[in-house]
């Protein structure tokens, strides 16, 4: 019951009232929601791609084995998720909204404290949760970007707009300077840090921004079956990987609780900027939030109880 009151009071109440200071505001003073989509987009979403991987320091045989994991895992996703949408005949744009909303999940904001408050005095299992929201990093950018922008654009003509998201960029410069242990002077890396620690508040009003005129009178079938998906069967599809790699202990808590997190806000930005269901993505985000209240502190307790 600490648990949960602790993840409550301390996870969601702050990222629920960012949400609402947006929504507030833009009903209030109704903003440009296309520049809130480009500053996200083209400034926010480079710089703090750029720093998570030029600080993160992976290494090791855990490191290939969470990435395996991770790789299976997520696979999975994008095949249940892509099965249920042609299984409803959702159109395309529902589609690729659908598919985000399943496959990304909000491993940075939402499972990074989650992570420090199940995990402390116990740094294994956050490394793991940044080594998750790394690949969780690259997979938004990859899969979920390409997935959206072949909405609109087909076959060679999704892979220019693809290239052309400075964001994929980031990620490889970042790389880059990560694995060669170049050293961004200081006049640089502060302006970077800056921007990226940015990210966090201004996407979650952007957010509220966009949901500020929702209205779910009642929960549709893609919005259920996208809650389904990534809080029921994602944790599902973890728990019976980790069985099949006989994964055991920390690394076991760690990957099943990462599993379990809500749907990524990135997938809502993507919606936004390339008009794909933007609400529909929106209301994925946020009621999945909501509802991982309760699921998310399920599935710590069962990860105590099962590794």
């Amino acid at each position: 019951m600490n648990v949960f009151f602790t993840i409550l009071l301390n996870v969601i109440l702050p990222v629920f009232l960012l949400i609402a200071m947006g929504a507030f505001l833009h009903r209030k003073f109704i903003f440009d929601m296309g520049t809130l989509s480009k500053l996200n987009s083209y400034l926010l979403m480079p710089a703090i791609g750029f720093a998570n991987v030029y600080q993160s320091k992976m290494g090791g045989s855990t490191l290939l084995l969470v990435v395996s994991f991770l790789i299976v895992q997520n696979i999975s996703l994008m095949i249940v998720s892509s099965f249920l949408s042609k299984m409803f005949k959702f159109e395309n744009g529902l589609s690729s909204a659908f598919k985000n909303s399943v496959v990304l999940s909000n491993s940075g904001n939402f499972g990074l404290p989650v992570s420090q408050l199940v995990f402390q005095g116990n740094p294994i299992g956050l490394s793991i949760q940044i080594v998750v929201m790394i690949f969780q990093n690259l997979l938004t950018y990859t899969y979920g970007l390409f997935n959206t922008v072949s909405v609109h654009k087909k076959g060679i003509q999704a892979l220019k707009v693809f290239l052309r998201n400075p964001v994929f960029y980031a990620f490889l410069l970042g790389m880059f300077f990560q694995i060669t242990s170049i050293k961004i002077p200081e006049y640089f890396w502060i302006p970077i840090e800056n921007i990226s620690n940015a990210f966090l508040a201004i996407a979650l009003i952007t957010l509220g921004a966009q949901s500020a005129f929702i209205k779910i009178n009642r929960l549709s079938t893609p919005l259920i079956l996208s809650l389904l998906g990534r809080l029921i069967v994602s944790p599902t599809i973890a728990f019976i990987v980790i069985l099949l790699f006989n994964i055991e202990g920390t690394i076991a808590q760690a990957l099943f609780i990462a599993s379990s997190f809500p749907t990524s806000r990135n997938s809502s930005l993507f919606a936004l900027e390339y008009n794909n269901h933007p609400e529909f993505a929106a209301q994925a985000v946020l009621v999945s939030t909501l509802c991982s209240m309760f699921t998310v502190t399920i599935v710590v307790y069962l990860s105590e109880i099962l590794f």
